[in-house]
């Protein structure tokens, strides 16, 4: 026990350690580019997570000079049976539709303790699962179910789909509920297994702390008896937590699965939450006249939309990758511009403009992660025979709406020409005798497409060339093809809010 502890809080330990080493180093390499467009110097301001200064075991660079003792004193606690967790940290953070949702930071140690029971839990028991719940597994995840669901819609010109949502899912599950599941359905587990997830619920009247591991395995052990009967109700769906989509070709059996949910909701003390739940709808393509009032052109189901017909990224994230990218330009090309007195590097002189080539640099990192045009076109050339995508556009390996990334790319371009406009008047503003007609303003949308692609600076074509989501996309798509989802998707696709 000592030794597999020893390893779990040295693993824990120094990822957080790398985690703070990567906020500072890009802090750092900020500060250095803001001084170098703005008079006024930066000075760093390094902080710290609140919870360090609550205990030093919280500190990751504490945690690892210390972590064989550390390891000593847990495990002996463990296996005489005395262990309990510390009390964790609660912090609150916004919900992306509002509201709240309580995490619960433990320290590292107990982090790891939680991370090594659930991963035991779960190479016992993952057999027991559903295959068609996704959600806290090694052999599922997001993009499976987003899969299997466009898989089953598109066989269809139209089906029955039912969506519900539960109110604070994880912190109102019934203990009695969640320990009968355990004990009922053929979990293996030790006593020793038993112990810890018992002292990590002990502080609790009702629900699973949200924030640290072996809650995972939980929770879906509390959802079996759900996914069985939905099963044996005929009906396909996909759950991942406590999103859940059905779909039936047959009203009678979608009903019968809504009085499953609600069945479900009051054993477990989980209330549906009917006002972001849009119940039962009829899905069909915007083309087909229906009968029934309640219908609908497509899901949304992490971070995807979904109809009979393709795959898109949901309205609500492209908005937010739409701020974001808005956001970068604005922050590069009209921001310095904003101070009383504006930094001479800031002016375009011989047609080189460098907050240009920084804009665009950043929106590419933003969509690309750390590939470059030339990596993307010798991948798809088949000179390079892999990549790691790490960008935003990794989030969403399995989208087939080409007009929806053809839209983006014009609203892309669009938005630089609108920005760089604005650019154009400040600098007239601030210096009317500067000559505008120069590069990048004095082109039009098309020609200053062209001009990005072929222009060279330092000996490298295409540092200026504009990002493209159709680029990347068709990228990812060999990747899939050739590689499966699991080499493509963002490793943190799971926490896709």
């Amino acid at each position: 026990m000592e030794k597999f502890l020893l390893k779990d809080i040295e693993k824990q330990a120094r990822e957080l350690c790398e985690k703070y080493n990567t906020y500072h180093n890009f802090l750092h390499l900020s500060i250095e580019r803001k001084n170098k467009i703005y008079l006024t110097p930066f000075t760093k301001d390094v902080r710290i997570p609140k919870e360090w200064n609550e205990d030093n075991k919280y500190n990751p660079f504490y945690v690892y000079k210390r972590r064989a003792q550390i390891a000593k004193s847990v495990s002996r606690k463990i296996l005489n049976g005395t262990y309990l967790p510390n009390a964790p940290i609660l912090r609150e953070i916004p919900k992306p539709n509002g509201g709240k949702r309580t995490i619960s930071i433990y320290q590292i140690q107990d982090s790891a303790v939680s991370d090594r029971f659930y991963h035991n839990l779960l190479s016992k028991n993952k057999h027991r699962f559903s295959s068609l719940t996704y959600a806290y597994r090694n052999d599922r995840n997001i993009h499976y179910a987003i899969q299997d669901i466009a898989n089953e819609l598109r066989q269809v010109p139209r089906i029955f789909v039912a969506e519900f949502d539960f109110s604070d899912f994880f912190g109102s599950i019934d203990h009695d509920y969640l320990f009968s599941q355990l004990n009922q359905n053929a979990f293996l587990w030790s006593d020793r297994d038993m112990e810890i997830i018992k002292a990590f619920l002990k502080d609790r009247k009702k629900g699973i702390p949200l924030g640290t591991s072996i809650s995972l395995f939980l929770a879906n052990v509390v959802c079996w008896k759900l996914d069985r009967m939905l099963e044996d109700q005929g009906v396909r769906f996909a759950r991942y937590a406590d999103d859940t989509i059905i779909w039936s070709k047959d009203y009678s059996k979608i009903t019968k699965a809504f009085e499953i949910i609600n069945n479900f909701s009051q054993e477990a003390g989980i209330d549906i939450n009917y006002k972001k739940s849009d119940g039962i709808s009829l899905l069909q393509s915007k083309y087909i006249k229906s009968e029934f009032l309640n219908t609908k052109e497509y899901v949304e189901f992490l971070g995807y939309k979904i109809s009979t017909e393709k795959i898109s990224i949901k309205d609500q994230s492209i908005k937010k990758i739409k701020k974001q990218i808005t956001y970068l330009l604005y922050k590069n090309l009209l921001q310095p511009l904003k101070v009383p007195v504006v930094h001479n590097y800031n002016f375009p002189v011989n047609d080189i403009d460098k907050n240009f080539l920084s804009a665009i640099s950043e929106v590419r990192r933003y969509l690309y992660g750390n590939l470059t045009e030339s990596s993307l076109r010798r991948y798809l050339n088949g000179t390079y025979k892999m990549l790691r995508f790490k960008g935003i556009m990794s989030f969403y390996p399995l989208i087939n709406d080409i007009e929806q990334l053809q839209y983006l790319d014009r609203w892309v371009i669009c938005t630089i020409m609108n920005i760089l406009k604005r650019r154009e008047r400040e600098l007239n503003h601030l210096n009317p005798s500067w000559p505008n007609n120069q590069f990048p303003f004095n082109l039009d949308k098309d020609d200053l497409l062209k001009k990005c692609k072929t222009t060279v600076i330092n000996g490298q074509k295409g540092l200026l060339e504009i990002p493209s989501f159709l680029r990347i996309h068709n990228a990812i798509q060999k990747g899939l093809k050739d590689n499966g989802i699991e080499k493509v998707m963002n490793p943190h696709s799971g926490y896709y809010e």
